[in-house]
């Protein structure tokens, strides 16, 4: 089936939501990747997505708020907490893009069990910080939350202008509207909605992350090619559906 297209806006409205989330004080990292290197990191009937060619690993620190199920109102406290994700990026024979996430790093135990239990995502629990001073923001992660045991991280960044019109590269990083998960065996597309994002050029001021080997992928020797920040949107998560498994040619 042929791929959607990027869209700043879903292609798949969600009618009824399931769950309903706040991203906040988002930058979004990314370094290119040849789609051989990460597909076999991605779930069954899922292939990497590319433009031009290359595929995109993400690093994507942010403040999350209001997490709640159905409509909502999200909790105000349970529901607030800072968050970092390792991503790659999926499409599935129904023609899907989404995210595949290699890792959550969260700073609350409750959403961090409920993630890993009841979505089966990899949600781990870790000890971080989000401070903005003179304007310019610091995310902080030490997983574990202990000190001197697992991978950390650290990225400083500087918000600077809005983008009145994003590149087909900047669409293709964050106009994601679903996520791809293994569930029992079989792998399910959980779609999303939102607002068009509010992007911002960042200039990334420091860097020192230990996140991306930790879920298994190659160590990026370079800075990354692309630095997003935005203040961020009300999400908005529908029903999962199955993906179909990838057709095994006949012998």
């Amino acid at each position: 089936m042929e791929t959607e297209p990027i869209t700043p806006s879903t292609p798949r409205p969600v009618r009824r939501p399931a769950l309903v989330q706040g991203w906040h004080e988002l930058t979004f990292l990314h370094w290119p990747v040849e789609p051989e290197r990460v597909g076999a990191l991605l779930p069954a009937g899922t292939r990497p997505d590319t433009l031009d060619g290359v595929t995109y690993v993400g690093l994507v620190p942010f403040l999350m708020r209001g997490v709640g199920l159905g409509p909502g109102p999200g909790l105000p406290y349970l529901g607030t907490f800072c968050e970092t994700n390792v991503r790659l990026y999926s499409v599935d024979e129904q023609g899907r893009r989404g995210v595949v996430f290699r890792s959550l790093d969260a700073s609350r135990l409750l959403p961090v069990l409920t993630g890993r239990f009841g979505v089966r995502l990899p949600y781990v629990w870790s000890s971080m910080r989000l401070r903005r001073e003179n304007g310019v923001l610091t995310y902080t992660c030490r997983r574990g939350r202990r000190a001197g045991r697992g991978p950390t991280s650290r990225i400083v960044v500087r918000p600077a202008a809005p983008i009145a019109r994003p590149t087909a590269l900047e669409l293709f990083l964050t106009a994601r509207w679903g996520m791809h998960v293994p569930w029992h065996g079989r792998t399910v597309h959980l779609p999303n909605e939102h607002a068009p994002w509010p992007l911002h050029r960042a200039e990334l001021l420091g860097l020192d992350d230990d996140l991306i080997t930790a879920a298994g992928l190659p160590q990026m020797p370079q800075p990354p090619v692309s630095v997003l920040y935005s203040p961020g949107v009300s999400v908005r998560f529908g029903a999962p559906s199955t993906v179909r498994p990838t057709p095994v040619p006949d012998r």
